[in-house]
């Protein structure tokens, strides 16, 4: 099983907290709130810890979840604490209104997650297409990831696989802007109508 840090301590680092414990990996919250992060460490139980903001996380994964208008930043705080771990970006870039992206066309909040870390960090983006409450409520549901080094996306395969859902490599980090993109058809579809308990997915069993 696999290490994990989380950075944040909200509704997603719940979720994805409690699962991986679940799948019988180690888990550590880390917060700019230190009681935040206790607080929600003492919830998960099952051992979870807490770690010192900015100070190297325990995990190998690292998992981002906090807003998007603060990921670079925070990335930025930790800075060579992050050196040789694997970061997930779990965030949506989505514009006020949320009928946008708030990121240029050409990149993602992953690629300027990815060139705020050190050379030898590894970013992938994975976990943003997937409501909390789907995430929590089990799966298996397919999370898609995107990354530029296969060594890191089979380690956040072997993660995902853990907590009981799909993983789906969609390919290089350049990837990562769609998969923003396809979290914002998923608000689209939820608020016209099909409410927020809906994931996309694979349909291997279609036929031609």
């Amino acid at each position: 099983m696999s290490s994990i840090s989380i950075i944040g301590a909200g509704n997603m680092a719940s979720a994805i907290g409690t699962l991986a414990l679940r799948g019988g990996n180690s888990v550590e919250i880390i917060g700019r709130d230190s009681a935040k992060s206790a607080s929600l460490a003492r919830a998960l139980g099952d051992g979870a810890t807490t770690g010192t903001w900015a100070v190297a996380p325990a995990g190998d994964i690292v998992i981002l979840a906090v807003l998007f208008e603060s990921a670079v930043q925070v990335v930025g705080e930790f800075g060579e604490a992050l050196a040789d771990k694997v970061v997930v970006d779990i965030t949506n870039p989505f514009s006020p209104t949320g009928s946008g992206l708030a990121v240029a066309h050409d990149t993602s909040i992953a690629q300027l997650v990815a060139d705020a870390a050190p050379a030898s960090t590894s970013v992938v983006k994975a976990f943003n297409t997937l409501f909390r409450d789907v995430l929590a409520s089990g799966g298996p549901r397919d999370v898609f990831m995107a990354g530029d080094d296969q060594d890191a996306k089979a380690s956040v395969s072997a993660f995902i696989t853990s907590l009981g859902h799909r993983p789906r490599d969609t390919g290089e980090l350049g990837m990562a802007h769609w998969l923003e993109g396809a979290s914002l058809i998923e608000m689209g579809l939820a608020r016209g109508g099909l409410g927020f308990g809906l994931s996309l997915g694979v349909d291997l069993e279609a036929k031609n």
